[in-house]
């Protein structure tokens, strides 16, 4: 089996798929760059072709078909960004990957309480030696009713953080969890938005979920809350977002994705016009927070994305059953 790796990490990803490599016996060649129609040719004569979120959209698939790649694996949890019903039209085989919920949790915790603080605004005027007071009060979470939307691994993750600070906390999800109930209560979509002082996302970014926060949805929240993201760009409008944020129906927001992200997050774009004018107002604002997709981000983390890709692309080619298949050929 050989796997070629699109957007490949030396600095961390190399320790991890080398010894898994080695482990699982398979051969893997890759490139720091991004997969495209030009570049799609250094996957010539491989099997698989491992990537981050990026567009694996048809005409990509097709390139891919061409050259002989017959599976796909995302070292990611979300896979939106891949055309599945077409690649199984195909007799291509997609897979993602999964990983303790704890780092994400962590960090959502910590938007959530820099977001109660002020503390982006805070710096900020701290580096330019500005020690007042004024602007920079802030609130106690025990003291905030926290809605979290979806309650899979992570969301349920941060529930339970969420418990040791005393806050009322809601939750939606078209899936109720019993151990979610013992902590949080379940309730409507609307109910959540309506009581939340914060707003927490931990749904997959689905064509279902697409923009689940738009303008209608801001109508709906209480003014002043907190809007925190840790899984999907796509899930917020982000022209609704700013909007609201500059009516003041948003105190602020946390945000480590954002929409069309792809291509810009993971590279080093310093001294770059960014084509991104949504991120260049959202930066713009001294009550939010972005942070470049990196809640992930842990050494147990991305050991479990180079283990889980190469076995889920073995299984894949085997027919062995693997929760983390999408798609089996």
């Amino acid at each position: 089996m050989k796997i070629f790796v699109y957007c490949f990490r030396e600095f961390d990803e190399k320790e991890f798929f080398d010894e898994f490599a080695e482990k699982y016996g398979v051969e893997y060649g890759y490139t720091a760059d991004y997969p495209n129609y030009d570049n799609a040719v250094l996957a010539e004569g491989y099997d698989a072709v491992s990537f981050t979120p990026c567009d694996m959209g048809k005409k990509m698939i097709d390139r891919f078909y061409s050259l002989g790649i017959r599976y796909f694996a995302t070292r990611s949890i979300g896979f939106d960004h891949i055309d599945t019903e077409y690649a199984k039209s195909l007799g291509i085989g997609v897979s993602n990957v999964s990983y303790p919920p704890d780092t994400v949790a962590d960090f959502t915790l910590m938007l959530m309480l820099m977001s109660c603080k002020k503390i982006g605004h805070i710096l900020k005027r701290s580096e330019l030696q500005d020690y007042s007071l004024n602007g920079k009060i802030g609130k106690n979470i025990g003291d905030c009713t926290v809605g979290i939307i979806g309650t899979g691994n992570i969301g349920r993750a941060v529930i339970k953080r969420l418990t040791g600070f005393g806050c009322k906390i809601l939750a939606y999800d078209p899936y109720e969890n019993d151990e979610v109930k013992n902590a949080a209560e379940y309730v409507s979509f609307d109910r959540l938005l309506r009581e939340s002082d914060i707003i927490s996302l931990h749904t997959p970014g689905s064509d279902e979920n697409h923009h689940l926060l738009n303008a209608e949805a801001f109508n709906k929240m209480k003014d002043g809350v907190i809007i925190i993201n840790t899984a999907r760009g796509r899930l917020i409008d982000t022209d609704a977002l700013i909007d609201a944020i500059e009516s003041r129906k948003v105190q602020g927001a946390a945000l480590d994705v954002l929409e069309h992200e792809d291509g810009l997050y993971y590279a080093n774009r310093m001294g770059d016009p960014i084509v991104n004018r949504r991120m260049a107002v959202l930066r713009s604002f001294p009550n939010v927070i972005l942070t470049p997709h990196t809640a992930f981000y842990s050494r147990i983390v991305v050991s479990n994305m180079a283990e889980k890709t190469i076995k889920c692309v073995l299984d894949m080619e085997k027919g062995i059953e693997n929760k983390n298949i999408i798609v089996y050929r």
